[in-house]
C-alpha cells in the first residue's frame, strides 16, 4: 500500500471505498466551555451557544447605519405617540427636540388638499407650524382617507 493512502486511511478511517469517517475530537463550547464531542472544526456544544456567543460579540461593535436610523425611528415613533393621545395635537418643537425627536427622520409624507405636507412616522405624523412667532408641530394619526 502507498504511504499517502496509509496516512490519509489513518488520518480519516474508511467505512467503504470513497467514503469517509471524520474522526469526532473532545472540544469546549466557545460560549459555556462545556466540553462536547463533535467535528473537529465545531465550536459550539448547541445552536443557543452558538447564538449567543455572536451576540455578545456583535453588540460591543459600533453601530451600523441601519441600527442608528431605526433606533432614531422608533423614539420618534414613541414621542409621536406620546404627545398625540387624542389623534390631533399641537405641541411646541422645542419640547419635542429636548427630548429627542428628530424631524429629519420619518418613513413616508402625505401632501393635503391645502398643499400642506405631513411627514409621517410609521402611523404618527407631524406637520411643521409657525404660529404667533413660536415654531410648533401639529401632530395627527393616520387617517383610511390619505391613502389616496
Amino acid at each position: 500500500m502507498d504511504a499517502t493512502v496509509e496516512i490519509f486511511e489513518y488520518l480519516y478511517g474508511y467505512i467503504r471505498p470513497n467514503q469517509l469517517i471524520i474522526r469526532t475530537m473532545q472540544r469546549h463550547c466557545l460560549n459555556c466551555n462545556d466540553p462536547f464531542e463533535g467535528r473537529a472544526d465545531k465550536k459550539y456544544c448547541c445552536d443557543y451557544c452558538k447564538s449567543n456567543f455572536n451576540h455578545l460579540k456583535n453588540k460591543d461593535k459600533d453601530d451600523s447605519l441601519f441600527k442608528k436610523i431605526d433606533r432614531q425611528l422608533k423614539l420618534n415613533r414613541k414621542l409621536l405617540r406620546q404627545y398625540n393621545k387624542a389623534g390631533k395635537a399641537t405641541v411646541r418643537k422645542e419640547k419635542m427636540i429636548e427630548a429627542g425627536f428628530n424631524p429629519n427622520f420619518f418613513t413616508h409624507y402625505w401632501k393635503n388638499k391645502a398643499g400642506d405636507v405631513y411627514l409621517f412616522v410609521y402611523e404618527f405624523g407631524f406637520l411643521r407650524r409657525i404660529e404667533n412667532g413660536n415654531a410648533k408641530f401639529v401632530l395627527v394619526v393616520w387617517q383610511n382617507y390619505m391613502e389616496r
